[in-house]
């Protein structure tokens, strides 16, 4: 088989020239930076054979333009060199191989390669070896010398370019960074002591004679070594500088100056001061970093690592160690709300009432309104106005009484009185059908629950023309009033949160027979505020407002965000998205007129506090809202804080905003109003390669494919990852890059297991658009399954070309389900630390032979059981509906399969644990039983016994890691295992049904055993039945193997090395090319992903047939 496309760690960066390349497994992939524009994929190519890539170094010299410059790749024990021509203007770059073409295995590691003197390479080999090597022809061996007393060596770099000079600095697995001379290689010219753990990367500096070293002790240490390959005298090796900041062993290390920069295993690049403190953190990685580079012209920094992403930094024009400062502007009296009008103007209101504005160009406040305007209790709300210098504002006081005015003219206000109580809640929201700034919709919320809606439009000169449109009931609940609304983009709908957290949908029409408008609303008086102007209009809103209907919701999702209120609702590409103060963000649509939640987000660990969401033009997803006592602005697509304020946190009065020349953030505190203020800078990060996973990928399932014009066909996969998330994501053989679609962040721990049932595409009954339909089931650590409905299809205008819309449907935890047991005392607790190891759909469990559409899902649990949930996808209920403990031990594989025959049908199982056995189950009857208690009990039952298994195999001697079942066309079944002791078995079984209407009657019957002790070295931890005759085996040895299953046993067909290590699983599917051959494809998860494919073989002729 040959590989198609591959995901795997980063673990070498480089810059030649103008092409940043980066090895992934072992490939390079190449990124070109010329142009002006943001760096672009430019190439990608397989570079060595059996190894991933540890290290890439360019030959020095001129190169820019177009030049070629050659580039040593090397990894493990293999050695390759490129040769990197770049794109120039418009173009792209180009790889090709030197020396041969083909990479070579030097029979020792390589742990370091350095250009020296006539285009020949230095080598650091492992034991301790350096070398010179001549790399072009067949490649031979100039020099070589052993440096004694080196111990194990766990990294190194060279110094000098001739052998006379050449020096090679170690660091050891004992945490000691040894030198040696190649000329005097005998014994170590130096020892630099210091670490507490081994030394994991170097990085030598000639020109200042450092060298800097990172270490699994957390810490970076700069020493003054001299010239490495010079006298004695050169350099005391005294330690300069050592930095504490990483959270995790620190994986690499380069020089920008005399000043160190790190990658570390907790994800995050450091750049150290002169004194050892952290200069500048840059996060974004999903994942450990492996990778560090810097290009020596234009300060940019490239990061890799683990979760196959690699990250291009710029440098900004504001100073690294300049730390985000507040500065305190001297506001009058004690204010007790402020509010951003623009970036340069804040206004501060009044323990009293009065307002004062604060321009940030004059550096001093004036007043506004004076106390006796607003009064005490006082809200404050501001709209801009066309052309950004211009706001109007709303203030409303504790007497119910309502000021509108431009905060250019405060003179000329329109004022009103709404309730008879305080206003609550204020807000403004852009008026539908309106261009924006013509009209403004202002929404207040009074005592017992009633909001107004009232229609702005500004009159420069004037005071504003007001206009009331409509009136509305909050529910009851102790916090009775709106904290912000938005009007659906489809007309005639408004849509509100509240303090409570429940989100509440209200009809609303601007039709004359539902409006009021008269001019004592709308006071063009222009007396100054304080006299008892429009005193006269006021009682007349509040006897007008019987006029219109109280409004009740058309639908109300109670409690949507707990019980510390909804912060924002924004519509945005059909959908709507409400934020809240429990952390959370979530989507929804519109059915009907009923809301219905679609997901709900987490969008950044430790983010207790979401106040609003902005989609950005280039796709971006900004999340503001608090972490801890500091203000943060997230991005969803770089996963960094682009801005994080210290200022104390939420409770108090704040206010954020922004625009394309400058960012301003205002809030309160110790009595005084606070600014911080910074020029807008363009991204300092640009993602080159995705993200996948931080972590090891423990599962997959292939969705299917999407066809979209002009765009390669794009494969869909959901992978399952120990980072706790799924992902879903389209894979291109074009492109041989995966791109991340939606990412599932339900899960509290690991992701082990997936289950896809019917999936549906063009054509199938209840999917009318072209693109993937299907139920996805998740489940993994404390004992969580997740249910989610996904939609992919083709969207030409996306990045990906693939739009996909998820649902979550349902979800299950044991311990969450448990206080609400019936006779619980009777029954054993359920462990919360259950895992589910495996999933597997019941097929055939359609409305059309059970009374309702339940769907059922069986698992394969650590606690030693093994059990079956019903799906009731209407009513969103996940139900646990039968259980049994038979194997006593942890089930690590379940598979579920239909037999049909004379038109009865059975349900059977299969279930395998860590003793090696494979048991057999006759689950009609407890799916039977449970679809009629579910019918009857309205989705709550008590678990059902799935009694005894009607065959146990003894398959193994230890744990089953793969299982899989296929029918052949007899109507007998092949159980394929695969076992820790890397052996493969297989059984052929026949089903025997009996004649009564007794479901016991069915009886399993072992036709035919195979077993291939020692197919693999390690774990078979995937096996797949292509065809009868057709096995397929994955270990983790890393060895993909194609078996023929014949009279005498298995047979193996071919081998393949694939470059995915730690195994988790795979899946195949085939494909019928367009001549007609049949393929077969596969993909491997482990730590990474890969796919693969290869050409069926031929059947073998059946017997008796002529030859």
């Amino acid at each position: 088989m040959e590989s198609v496309a591959l995901v795997a760690p980063v673990t070498a960066l480089e810059f030649a020239g103008d092409v940043l390349l980066a090895g992934t497994g072992p490939e390079v992939a190449a990124f070109r930076l010329s142009g002006g524009g943001p760096a672009a994929a430019a190439g990608r190519r397989s570079v060595l054979r059996e190894a991933s890539v540890q290290g890439l170094r360019a030959e020095p010299g001129p190169a820019g333009g177009g030049a070629v410059v050659r580039v040593a790749a090397f990894g493990g024990r293999w050695l390759a060199v490129l040769a990197v021509r770049g794109g120039g203007p418009g173009g792209g770059a180009r790889l090709a191989a030197c020396g041969g073409g083909a990479a070579r295995e030097l029979g020792a590691r390589v742990w370091e390669a350095r250009w020296a003197a006539g285009g020949r390479l230095a080598l650091a080999l492992g034991g301790g070896a350096v070398a010179l090597y001549e790399w072009r022809g067949g490649g031979r061996w100039l020099r070589r010398a052993s440096c004694g007393g080196a111990g194990a060596l766990r990294c190194a770099a060279l110094a000098g370019t001739g052998w006379a000079r050449l020096a090679l600095a170690a660091g050891t697995a004992a945490g000691a960074v040894v030198v040696w001379r190649a000329a005097a290689a005998a014994a170590p010219r130096r020892r630099l002591l210091g670490h507490r753990g081994a030394v994991l990367a170097l990085c030598y500096a000639a020109p200042r004679g450092l060298l800097a070293s990172a270490s699994e002790d957390r810490s970076v240490r700069l020493w003054a070594v001299g010239e490495l390959g010079g006298g004695d005298g050169d350099g005391d090796g005294s330690c300069l500088l050592v930095c504490y900041g990483h959270g995790a062993r620190v994986a690499a290390v380069a020089l920008r100056g005399p000043c160190p920069v790190s990658a570390g295993e907790d994800g995050a690049c450091l750049e150290w001061g002169g004194g050892g403190g952290v200069r500048r953190a840059r996060r974004g990685h999903r994942g450990a970093l492996r990778a560090l580079a810097l290009r020596p012209a234009g300060g940019c920094l490239a990061t890799g690592g683990d979760d196959g992403g690699v990250r291009l930094w710029r440098p900004r024009r504001a100073a690294p160690d300049a730390a985000p400062a507040a500065a305190a502007l001297g506001a009058p009296g004690r204010p007790r709300a402020v509010l951003l009008a623009g970036t340069g103007r804040v206004l501060a209101l009044g323990e009293a009432g009065g307002l004062a504005a604060y321009e940030a160009a004059a550096g001093r406040w004036a007043p506004v309104l004076p106390p006796a305007a607003g009064g005490p209790r006082g809200v404050l709300a501001a709209a801009p106005l066309p052309g950004g210098a211009e706001a109007l504002c709303a203030l409303a006081g504790g007497d119910g009484r309502l000021l509108l005015f431009a905060l250019g003219r405060p003179g000329a206000v329109a004022g009103l009185r709404l309730f008879e109580g305080a206003v609550r809640g204020l807000g403004w929201a852009p008026c539908p059908g309106q261009p924006p700034g013509a009209t403004t919709a202002l929404l207040a919320s009074g005592p017992d629950g009633e909001m107004l809606w009232l229609d702005v439009t500004h009159r420069p000169g004037q005071a504003p023309w007001v206009r009331l449109m409509g009136r509305y009931l909050l529910p009851p609940c102790k916090q009775r009033w709106h904290t912000c609304a938005a009007f659906l983009p489809q007309g005639g709908l408004l849509v509100c949160g509240d303090r409570r957290g429940s989100l509440l949908l209200f009809p609303c029409s601007s039709s004359p027979g539902w409006a009021v408008e008269s001019a004592g609303i709308a006071d063009g008086s222009t007396s100054p505020v304080g006299e008892d102007t429009g005193s006269g209009s006021e009682p007349f809103c509040l006897s007008h407002k019987g006029a219109l209907p109280l409004e009740a919701p058309l639908s109300m999702l109670f409690g949507l965000h707990g019980k510390m209120g909804v912060t924002s609702v924004t519509c945005y590409g059909g959908y709507i998205y409400s934020t809240g103060r429990d952390g959370c963000f979530h989507q929804l649509r519109l059915q009907g007129q009923q809301l219905e939640v679609l997901r709900k987000h987490r969008p950044c660990k430790g983010l207790q506090w979401i106040e609003e969401l902005r989609f950005t033009p280039d796709g971006d997803l900004l999340v503001l809202g608090f972490h801890a006592d500091n203000f943060v602005v997230w991005s969803s697509r770089t996963g960094e804080n682009l801005h994080c304020i210290p200022c104390g946190g939420g409770h108090r009065s704040w206010s954020y905003c922004s625009n394309a020349s400058a960012e301003a953030f205002a809030f309160v505190k110790c009595g005084d109003v606070m600014l911080y203020h910074c020029e807008a800078e363009p991204c300092e990060q640009q993602v080159l390669l995705e993200s996948l996973h931080g972590r090891e990928i423990t599962c997959v399932r292939r969705l299917g494919v999407v066809e979209v014009p002009g765009h390669a066909t794009l494969n869909i996969f959901v992978t399952g990852s120990e980072d706790t998330t799924a992902c879903i994501l389209a894979l291109s053989k074009r492109s041989r890059v995966a791109m991340p679609l939606t990412r599932l962040s339900d899960h509290i721990s690991s992701v082990r297991a997936l289950a896809l049932a019917s999936p549906a595409g063009p054509g199938d009954e209840g999917f009318g658009d072209e693109g993937l339909c299907t139920l996805l089931f998740s489940a993994g650590g404390r004992a969580q399954i997740e249910c989610y409905r996904l939609l992919c299809a083709g969207d030409p205008a996306s990045e990906s070309a693939v739009a996909c819309q998820v649902i979550h449907v349902a979800s299950h935890r044991l311990d969450k389900h448990w206080e609400r047991k019936k006779n619980r005392h009777k029954l054993v607790k359920m462990d919360p630390e259950t895992r589910y190891m495996s999933l597997s759909v019941v097929p055939g469990t359609s409305s059309e032979q059970l009374p309702a559409p339940w769907k059922f899902l069986a698992a394969a649990c650590s606690d030693g059981s093994v059990r079956v949930f019903g799906l009731l996808e209407a009513a969103r209920k996940l139900v646990l509906v039968a259980e049994s403990f038979h194997h006593q031990r942890c089930v690590l594989k379940v598979e579920a399969f239909l037999h049909t025959w004379a038109g009865e049908r059975r349900h059977l199982l299969c279930s395998a644990a860590t003793d090696g056995s494979v048991a057999f189950w006759d689950i009609t009857s407890p799916i039977t039983d449970a679809t009629d208690a579910l019918h009857q009990a309205e989705g709550e039952i008590q678990p059902l016994a799935l009694g005894t298994p009607l065959l146990t195999i003894m398959a193994h001697s230890c744990g089953v890691n793969s299982l899989h079942i296929r029918e052949t066309p007899e109507g007998q079944y092949l159980v394929a295992s695969g076992s820790d002791d890397g052996s493969i078995h297989i059984c052929l079984l026949e089903v025997a049904l009996g004649r009564g209407e007794a479901m016991a009657g069915t009886c399993l019957r072992v036709l035919e055993r195979v077993a291939r002790p020692c197919a693999h070295a390690a774990h078979v931890t995937g096996i797949r039945v292509l065809r009868p005759d057709l096995l397929l085996s994955a270990s983790v040895d890393q060895r993909l193997t194609l078996w023929r299953r014949g009279p005498g046993g298995l047979d193996a067909l071919s081998t393949t090395f694939f470059h995915v290590p730690d195994l988790a699983e795979l899946d195949c599917w085939e494909v019928a090319e367009a001549g007609g051959e049949l393929r077969y494809y596969c993909v491997l998860c482990g730590q990474g992903l890969e796919m693969l494919h290869g050409i069926a073989p031929p059947e073998p002729p059946l017997p008796g047939a002529p030859q």
